[in-house]
């Protein structure tokens, strides 16, 4: 056996351990769910969260890894268990505790960039450029293919692209901004806990939360001149689907009724 095969070797082996690993810390976040079922205990504990993030961080420099990356990893965790925690038909998006501040709180429950959706010209063109020219792949969405919408990804990136055939409200949307991002989606572990940290500072919100039949918590600010965007916040603590093309659709429509 060469040097390479016995390192693979001992790669799967780790690996096979970390899923393990994984499994169990998942099974000890059902049975934390189960516990909290039934109580008045929050779902969303700041302290906890921050504690978790701050001495794995120092637990990954003390083993000389990379802290940022280490972060990155249990932010995904979290999500995940809460994702465990909350998941149901009875699942709830204002079972939150009160955010301390708008920053502490929404620091502690954001986790990553979900998706990004863009208003494009041409569906056909913008596709043919992520996938043939940036080496994105087409992606199914979720409850069906929408006319003149589609979704690319790359990894764990994906984008979304949505095209003036999609709907009235699409066209107006570009005859007045142009084609490029039209809103970047937050994952947060529980939209209901960031909506309640941003009304706290009364940030331009434009929607409640709405939970969509997968079991996505969703909800959007403004569309702000100032920076040219608009910031969405997904928890996906239902189904694991991908993004949904009537959802897209929706904050469309709601962006022409001046909501």
């Amino acid at each position: 056996m060469s040097a390479l095969t016995e390192l693979r070797a001992r790669i799967d082996q780790l690996d096979r351990r970390l899923v393990e690993v994984l499994a169990e810390r998942l099974s000890v976040c059902t049975e934390v769910a189960r516990v909290k079922e039934g109580t008045d205990t929050p779902v969303i504990q700041p302290a906890r969260v921050r504690d978790v993030i701050t001495t794995r961080r120092q637990w990954a420099i003390d083993a000389h890894v990379d802290p940022d990356f280490a972060e990155q990893v249990f932010r995904v965790l979290l999500a995940e268990t809460h994702r465990i925690e909350v998941a149901g038909p009875d699942a709830s998006p204002d079972k939150a505790a009160a955010p301390e501040s708008a920053r502490s709180a929404l620091d502690t429950v954001a986790t990553r960039i979900d998706h990004v959706v863009i208003a494009v010209d041409d569906l056909d063109v913008a596709a043919s450029t992520f996938t043939d020219r940036l080496g994105f792949h087409r992606v199914p969405l979720a409850g069906g293919e929408v006319v003149g919408m589609c979704a690319v990804a790359a990894g764990g990136v994906t984008m979304v692209l949505v095209g003036q055939e999609a709907s009235p409200s699409v066209a107006t949307y570009l005859a007045e901004h142009g084609s490029g991002i039209q809103h970047l989606a937050i994952d947060v572990l529980n939209a209901g806990y960031a909506r309640a940290a941003l009304t706290a500072v009364d940030a331009p919100l434009l929607t409640e939360v709405v939970v969509d039949a997968n079991g996505h918590e969703q909800f959007f600010t403004i569309h702000d001149p100032t920076i040219g965007l608009q910031l969405g916040f997904i928890s996906r603590t239902g189904h694991r689907v991908g993004i949904g093309g009537a959802n897209v659709l929706a904050l469309f429509d709601a962006l022409a009724r001046g909501q």
